[in-house]
């Protein structure tokens, strides 16, 4: 069966539309990009008991999400709109709870080729810190299929 690319456009646009209204997971996370020396991006994410695990610490998940969204973006910054970046693999060490906060993940390209990319991420527990999770991710570079 032939994929539905106008059904696949449809969501797009409508992810789109909800992190525009605030709606979106991702939006209710309080996440910030904020500057950090030495990496390509950084994103911060507050501790609060929404994201915390029944031991106080950040949940595992979000710790993974935290990377996935910023080896992503740094995977898909060098596409030119007519492609996208997919993740294709991921391994995470996790090194310790973030029990303070806020997170901070901090992302580095370590490759970018014709097809794929390789990002680096480590999260940082800021208020204890320490370092929490390193990561690396790797992409394919897809084309998007026009209508």
């Amino acid at each position: 069966m032939k994929p539905d690319f106008r059904e696949a456009n449809r969501v797009a646009l409508d992810v789109d539309a909800a992190l525009a209204a605030g709606e979106h997971f991702v939006s209710q996370l309080h996440c910030e990009v904020v500057d950090a020396p030495g990496v390509e991006l950084a994103i911060e994410v507050p501790l609060t008991p929404r994201v915390a695990n029944r031991m106080g610490g950040m949940h595992g998940g979000l710790i993974a999400t935290l990377i996935d969204m910023v080896a992503g973006r740094l995977a898909n910054q060098g596409t030119d709109g007519s492609g996208a970046a997919v993740t294709n693999v991921m391994n995470i060490h996790f090194l310790a709870p973030i029990v303070v906060g806020p997170a901070r993940a901090e992302g580095k390209v370590l490759r970018r080729g014709q097809h794929s990319v390789v990002v680096s991420v480590e999260v940082n527990d800021l208020g204890a810190n320490r370092l929490a999770a390193v990561s690396t991710s790797g992409f394919t570079l897809v084309t998007l299929p026009s209508e």
